[in-house]
C-alpha cells in the first residue's frame, strides 16, 4: 500500500492544486490498471450471495445501540452480514488500516480496511478515489470511537470517477452549481435535500386531491392559440401538420373541457412556459398544479387551500423530520393563520397606513399628481414606493379596474407582510375580489359585477396561487374574448386569443365550477426557505456557454 494513500482526506484529493487534467490522467491510469487485472471499472455485475442493503437500513438495525453522544457501543453491535455499495466521500490510511466513509441515496456508513484481514487485495485501495463508487461486504462493528462500520472481508470498485469531487468549500459559484447540478447534489448536501423535499411535496398534494376524488389527467402542451392566462408564449413548429403552435402558458381551457364532459373534479401537474423575464421568482418552464371543481366556488377553494397547504407541509414533517425543524425555525411566516381581504378595501388600509389620499390612484397618471408630496407623506410612515414605475404602469390603463389593480399592486402587495402578521410572523394573505378587467376567464360577482370572485394567495409576500369561480356564460366568455383580441391589436403582449370552440364547449353546459392554479417551484421554495426558483429546479435554464472555455456563446 502507497504512503501516499494516506494525505486523502475529508472532501479531496492531496494533489487538489494539481491541474485537474492531470488528476483525470491519473484516474484513467488507474482504470486501465484494473482493466490489466482482468476486472472492469464500469462494471454491472451487481449480484451477490448476499443482498444489497442500503445504508440507512444497517444504520436503522442498530438504533438500540447507539447513546445520547451518537456513539454505539461496540457490545451491542452485532456481526451480520451486510453487502452495501455507494459513493466514497472519504478515504484515509495509516498503519495498515484505511477507512472509507460511503454514501447511497439514503445516508453514509464506514467502511473499516485491515491489511491483516483483506491480504494481498488490500493493495487495490490505491486504485480508489475520492468520488470512486465501491461495494463491500462484511460484517457490522462499531469502531473504538463509537462509529458503526462495515468490518470490510471483500471489496471491488463498481465505477471509476475520472473527474475529482470538489470539497465542500470549493464548489460555491452560484452559475456553476446550477450548470453541473450533478456535482452540486454530491457536494452540497443541503441542495440534494430541497429536491427530496420536492418530491415529497408532490407526491403529497397528489395524495390529498386523489383522497377527495380528484381525477389526475394530462392535456396537450402544444396548443394552436393563446389561452389560459395572460402571458407571452414560446412558439414552436409541427413539420409534418405545418402547424405553428404555441407552448402552453397554462392548461385551464381543456381542464375547464374536461368538467364540461362530467369530470367534476380534475387536476394536472405539469410544465408550462412563458416567454418572460428571468429572476428568483420567475423561469420561462417551469411546474405547475391546476384544479377544477364542479358544483364549487373561490370561497370553497379558498377553504381547501388552507387545508392542502397544511398538509403538505405535515407530509414534510414527516418525511423529513430534522430538515423541516430546520426549515420552520427559519420561516419568516406561519400557516397557524389566513387572512382573507377584499383588494379594495386592502388598497383602503393601504392609503390610510401610507398617509395618502384616495385620489392617488385616480390621479396618479396625470401630469400634475403631486407625486412629491405623496411620496414624502408614505416615506414618513415608512412605506417606500417604486413612484415613478407605478405612474407609468398607470398611464397605460384604460379603466377603473386596471387602476385599482396597478394600485394594489403598488401600495399594497410589498407590505402585506408588514400589515398581516400574527405575533412575530406573517400570515398568509387571500386578496380577493379583482376588476373583471384583469380577470378575463372568472365570474362577476353577482352583488358587485365590476369585481369577480376571485383570489390570489400570498405568502410571506409572495404570490403562490391563484383561483377564481369559473366564468361558464359562454356570451359573456365571448365577449372577455374579444377585448382580449382588441388589447393584442392595441399592441398589448400578454393577451389571450379568442378561442372558438373553448366558447363552444360553454354552450355545452359547465356547472358552477371553481379553479386553480399554484406554482409547484415557489410552493418548495416556500416550505424549505429557498431564495430563488434556480434552487427548485434541478436544471434551470441558463445562458449558453461554450463546453471548453465556459465562456458565453
Amino acid at each position: 500500500m502507497g504512503k501516499g494513500k494516506g494525505s486523502v482526506g475529508k472532501g479531496g484529493d492531496k494533489h487538489k492544486q494539481v491541474p485537474e487534467d492531470t488528476l483525470i490522467e491519473v484516474r484513467m491510469a488507474k482504470a486501465a490498471r484494473v482493466r490489466e487485472r482482468g476486472d472492469n471499472p464500469f462494471a454491472n455485475d451487481l449480484d451477490g450471495p448476499v443482498p444489497l442493503t442500503d445504508l440507512a437500513v444497517v444504520r436503522g438495525q442498530f438504533d438500540t445501540a447507539v447513546g445520547d453522544d451518537g456513539r454505539y457501543a461496540a457490545e451491542q453491535v452485532e456481526p451480520r452480514p451486510y453487502r452495501v455499495a455507494g459513493r466514497v466521500l472519504f478515504l484515509r490510511s495509516f498503519g495498515g488500516m484505511t477507512f472509507l466513509r460511503l454514501r447511497d441515496r439514503t445516508g453514509e456508513l464506514q467502511l473499516v480496511c485491515d491489511e491483516s484481514q483483506l491480504g494481498d487485495a488490500y493493495g487495490r485501495l490505491d486504485d480508489l478515489d475520492l468520488g470512486d463508487f465501491v461495494e463491500a461486504s462484511g460484517t457490522a462493528m462499531a469502531t473504538k470511537r463509537g462509529e458503526l462500520s462495515i468490518n470490510t472481508e471483500r471489496f471491488r470498485l463498481l465505477t471509476k470517477a475520472y473527474r475529482p469531487l470538489p470539497t465542500k468549500t470549493s464548489f460555491k459559484d452560484v452559475e456553476s452549481r446550477y450548470r453541473m447540478r450533478y456535482v452540486d447534489l454530491v457536494a452540497n448536501p443541503a441542495v440534494a435535500q430541497v429536491f427530496r423535499a420536492r418530491t415529497v411535496l408532490v407526491s403529497a398534494l397528489r395524495k390529498f386531491l386523489d383522497e377527495r376524488d380528484f381525477l389526475e389527467v394530462e392535456t396537450p402542451t402544444m396548443h394552436t392559440l393563446i389561452g389560459g392566462a395572460a402571458a407571452k408564449p414560446f412558439e414552436t413548429h409541427h413539420n409534418t401538420l405545418d402547424l405553428s403552435l404555441f407552448m402552453r402558458i397554462a392548461p385551464e381551457l381543456y381542464l375547464k373541457r374536461l368538467v364540461v364532459g362530467g369530470f367534476e373534479r380534475v387536476y394536472e401537474i405539469g410544465r408550462c412556459y412563458r416567454n418572460e423575464g428571468i429572476s428568483t421568482r420567475h423561469n420561462p418552464e417551469f411546474s405547475m398544479i391546476e384544479l377544477y371543481q364542479g358544483y364549487a366556488t373561490y370561497e370553497t377553494l379558498m377553504d381547501l387551500t388552507e387545508e392542502m397547504l397544511r398538509f403538505a407541509d405535515r407530509a414534510l414533517a414527516e418525511k423529513m423530520p430534522e430538515q423541516h425543524v430546520a426549515w420552520v425555525k427559519e420561516r419568516a411566516f406561519t400557516l397557524d393563520r389566513f387572512e382573507r381581504v377584499p383588494m379594495k378595501l386592502a388598497l383602503e388600509r393601504a392609503l390610510d397606513k401610507a398617509d395618502l389620499p384616495a385620489e392617488v390612484v385616480s390621479r396618479i397618471h396625470l401630469d400634475d399628481a403631486p407625486i412629491k408630496e405623496w411620496a414624502k407623506r408614505a416615506k414618513a410612515k415608512k412605506r417606500v414606493i417604486d413612484w415613478s414605475n407605478y405612474r407609468q404602469g398607470a398611464k397605460r390603463c384604460d379603466n377603473d379596474g386596471e387602476r385599482l389593480f396597478i394600485g394594489y399592486e403598488y401600495l399594497v402587495e410589498p407590505f402585506l407582510t408588514d400589515d398581516y402578521r400574527l405575533g412575530d410572523h406573517s400570515v398568509p394573505v387571500f386578496i380577493i375580489d379583482y376588476p373583471y378587467e384583469v380577470s378575463p376567464l372568472a365570474r362577476k360577482k353577482d352583488s358587485d359585477p365590476s369585481l369577480v370572485d376571485r383570489f390570489e394567495m400570498f405568502v410571506d409576500g409572495r404570490e403562490l396561487c391563484n383561483a377564481f369561480s369559473e366564468l361558464n356564460d359562454p356570451e359573456d366568455q365571448a365577449d372577455r374574448f374579444r377585448a382580449q383580441v382588441a388589447a393584442k391589436q392595441r399592441g398589448a403582449e400578454e393577451t389571450m386569443d379568442y378561442d372558438h370552440d373553448y366558447v363552444r364547449a360553454l354552450q355545452y353546459g359547465l356547472p358552477p365550477t371553481a379553479g386553480f392554479g399554484m406554482g409547484i417551484d415557489r410552493l418548495v421554495m416556500m416550505l424549505t426557505g429557498a431564495t430563488s426558483i434556480r434552487d427548485v429546479i434541478l436544471f434551470p435554464l441558463l445562458r449558453h456557454v461554450s463546453p471548453t472555455t465556459g465562456e458565453g456563446a
